[in-house]
């Protein structure tokens, strides 16, 4: 096979053009309150062959990009999900993402049938791939729309964990077998994947982290790289068993995104980045493999139908049931079924009946692709008002703090480099009127490109940054007393311990 540098050279000029475009393409897509997939899509469309010319069709590689571009989002998502904020709600979560699916599956199943028209397997490979919600959408949108803690960690949860049954219902479908083997076959293989994939996200976590509290490593940057690796050691590890490597992953990631590891910040920041590579990468993919000469007013007119049926019906009753496990107040359960977001995970996945050459799936992939465009337009930017119509909106924003993690092995603690936000409580305090811990204290106070050697009586301001020296034993008190002060200043003594 012959290598042409000329190609390459091409290539690295197309691909960092397009890369930098969709980069500058967030900002836009935030201030309209849409996540950055319609754009990403629609640069993919343009390069496509109606467009610059780019041929692009071979079903089993964007399968396989897919699925390792879903796996680096779930890596993210799971780092930067606060297991305080979803543990609360995690049986919803869950529920929404196994008996939520699984109503939802069957309702748009029996509508396409019998309403659209559709053969049956086509009819639950529809009702499969347009089920779950995406990840990739839930954490861009939500986190910038003020919801409390409630919501946003039940949508969070369901989105993380749904993506794993639904692909192996959607691959048991496509290949055939679940015609051969039956419903309950069909639930103890979803079952046993689940398990085997939580067990190995578990185990690549807790022991992820063991190691990684003990290893000095001689680079901060070799951190993020190593806490990545873990998680996708994890996906491996179980899709080697036949495990689910979605739960895998996303369990890892969740592990070490809370725990006590080195460089938390960085780590996070840098598997954002990483994450946004992935998702511009897929959408542009997928964007080229639609080709849009075979879009016709039927599959328009069948994305519009099926999009109804999941939204008005299908979604909604999937709430409902989900809810049976831990209830919820009527708004909180309107809000989470208009806010059903879906995304590249719809598309992706049927790239999998692509993949197995099942009759009609080209058919599939364009109706897919029309009604996650549609239906993303029409929920995305109203979600802030669905929130206030609801009465689920919070008022303010929260008073978080910005916390960097380096290790001090000698001794035993941790240096944390925190930030004060503009809106932080902790403007006005003194340093004496923190209360940290006993054996914690406040090594230096930097304002302004000066550094402050801190007395009790130095009061903080808007914009320093404090290093705080922290026994690692003390450093998750640490931490939390350091944000009780930032959420309600010199009262958190009294109101420190009330949580939203």
């Amino acid at each position: 096979m012959s290598f042409d540098v000329h190609q390459l050279d091409t290539f690295v000029l197309v691909g960092s053009a397009v890369t930098l475009l969709a980069i500058l393409a967030v900002r836009v897509s935030s201030r309209a309150g849409l996540p950055s997939l319609l754009i990403y899509l629609l640069m993919g469309v343009a390069l496509g062959e109606s467009g610059a010319g780019i041929q692009f069709e071979n079903a089993e590689v964007a399968h396989s990009l897919g699925f390792a571009a879903l796996a680096v989002i779930l890596a993210e998502g799971g780092l930067t999900t606060s297991w305080r904020e979803i543990r609360p709600v995690a049986r919803m979560g869950l529920s929404l993402a196994t008996i939520g699916v699984a109503v939802s599956v069957a309702v748009v199943a029996v509508g396409a049938h019998y309403v659209l028209g559709l053969p049956w397997q086509l009819a639950v490979l529809l009702g499969a791939v347009t089920s779950p919600t995406d990840a990739a959408a839930v954490f861009s949108v939500l986190r910038v729309v003020p919801l409390p803690r409630r919501l946003t960690g039940t949508l969070e949860a369901e989105s993380g964990l749904n993506d794993a049954p639904t692909v192996v219902l959607v691959t048991l479908v496509s290949s055939g077998a679940a015609q051969e083997h039956g419903v309950l076959a069909v639930l103890g293989i979803v079952g046993y994947e689940l398990v085997v994939g939580t067990g190995f996200g578990l185990a690549a976590g807790f022991g992820g982290a063991w190691v990684m509290r003990r290893a000095a490593l001689p680079s901060s940057g070799l951190y993020p790289l190593a806490v990545l690796t873990l998680a996708f050691l994890a996906y491996g590890a179980a899709a080697f068993v036949h495990g689910s490597g979605f739960a895998a992953v996303y369990v890892a990631a969740l592990v070490l995104g809370n725990t006590e590891l080195p460089h938390r910040t960085a780590t996070r920041s840098f598997a954002e980045g990483v994450a946004w590579l992935a998702q511009i990468g897929l959408f542009v993919m997928l964007g080229l493999l639609l080709s849009p000469g075979r879009i016709t007013l039927d599959s328009v007119g069948l994305a519009v139908a099926a999009g109804l049926i999941l939204t008005l019906a299908a979604r909604p009753l999937s709430v409902l049931v989900s809810a049976v496990v831990q209830p919820m107040s009527r708004r909180e359960l309107g809000f989470i079924s208009w806010a059903g977001l879906r995304g590249a995970v719809p598309i992706v996945l049927t790239t999998i009946p692509l993949a197995e050459g099942v009759d009609g799936a080209a058919r599939l992939f364009d109706i897919v692709f029309v009604m996650v465009v549609i239906y993303t337009l029409l929920t995305g930017p109203t979600l802030p008002a669905a929130a206030r119509l609801l009465k689920v909106a919070r008022r303010s924003e929260p008073r978080g703090l910005d916390v960097e993690a380096a290790p001090l092995e000698r001794i035993a603690a941790d240096l944390l480099q925190v930030t004060i936000s503009p809106v932080s409580q902790m403007h006005g305090v003194e340093v004496g009127e923190l209360r940290l811990p006993r054996g914690s204290s406040v090594a230096m106070v930097i304002r302004e490109g000066e550094t402050i050697v801190p007395e009790r009586r130095t009061v903080l301001r808007h914009g320093d940054d404090l290093l705080v020296v922290a026994p690692r034993k003390l450093r998750e008190q640490t931490e939390e007393r350091l944000r009780q002060v930032s959420e309600h200043g010199r009262l958190a003594q009294w109101l420190g311990t009330r949580r939203r």
